[in-house]
């Protein structure tokens, strides 16, 4: 995968990212973990397969060979004050951004960390962080990002083929390293200014619940509710069919369209 690597590395923007490629980990989130703390900010792992990919709430992530981009970057921030949820929805709009960048497609975001391309999932977004007990800031932070960039050779599993989705039609290692290069350029990007938030805009442009009755997950009781707005905080504004009305932020609920 040399190849895949270096043609990342010509399409790159920024300077300080710095990529370990695998063929097969159980976890990128997983083992970037055990080396966040000897590694700088701008630190990646990248593999072609994952044994134990997971999502938000340790769902599976479907994770096979010649198929996805599975990717965990390393974060450091040195400014305090700011809800690891801007980290998540700026991926998003870079993702989203870079799709739509290399494809005619017009890509959406699904709140508050799915990618969609014509209602179908398409990337999937796990941010975790290890916070100092003594400053309660954030020591780091660690962004996963899991793209179906092709589908599978043997297609996709029975439980996900009816929700999930690919970004290109065919597989190409040079449309690959393109989007990998533009994921991370477009995160970077926003990252260096994210406290301006200057991805708001495109979230709210992209977000695919606005408008629609949703099933809001709370405690394993699920209640419907209409999506009337989302603020600047990310945080969506539902009317319950009791005509009861919530913010609602990403780490309280689950919501299934």
């Amino acid at each position: 995968m040399k190849n895949y690597i270096d043609k990342i590395y010509e399409n790159l923007l920024f300077d300080n990212i710095n990529i370990e490629y695998h063929s097969t980990l159980s976890s990128t989130n997983s083992v970037l973990k055990q080396k966040a703390v000897s590694n700088n900010e701008g630190f990646v792992i990248i593999a072609d397969n994952q044994t134990e990919g997971r999502g938000r709430f340790e769902r599976k992530f479907h994770s096979p060979s010649k198929s996805g981009i599975y990717m965990s970057i390393l974060l450091k921030p040195d400014f305090s004050g700011f809800d690891a949820t801007l980290i998540t929805t700026a991926a998003a709009v870079a993702v989203a951004d870079a799709c739509d960048e290399l494809t005619n497609n017009k890509s959406q975001i699904k709140w508050v960390n799915d990618v969609l391309i014509d209602g179908k999932k398409v990337c999937g977004i796990l941010t975790e962080g290890c916070i100092n007990p003594k400053t309660l800031n954030f020591e780091y932070i660690i962004l996963g990002i899991g793209i179906n960039a092709f589908t599978p050779p043997n297609g996709f599993d029975d439980e996900i083929k009816s929700i999930a989705g690919s970004v290109f039609d065919s597989y190409d290692v040079s449309l690959k390293a393109k989007l990998t290069a533009c994921v991370l350029n477009n995160f970077f990007n926003f990252y260096k200014d994210l406290l301006q938030k200057n991805f708001i805009a495109d979230y709210q442009k992209r977000n695919f619940v606005i408008g629609k009755t949703v099933n809001v997950i709370k405690n394993d009781i699920q209640r419907k509710a209409y999506v009337i707005s989302m603020d600047d905080n990310f945080k969506l504004f539902v009317e319950y069919e009791d005509e009861t009305k919530e913010y609602l932020s990403s780490g309280e609920i689950s919501i299934k369209i």
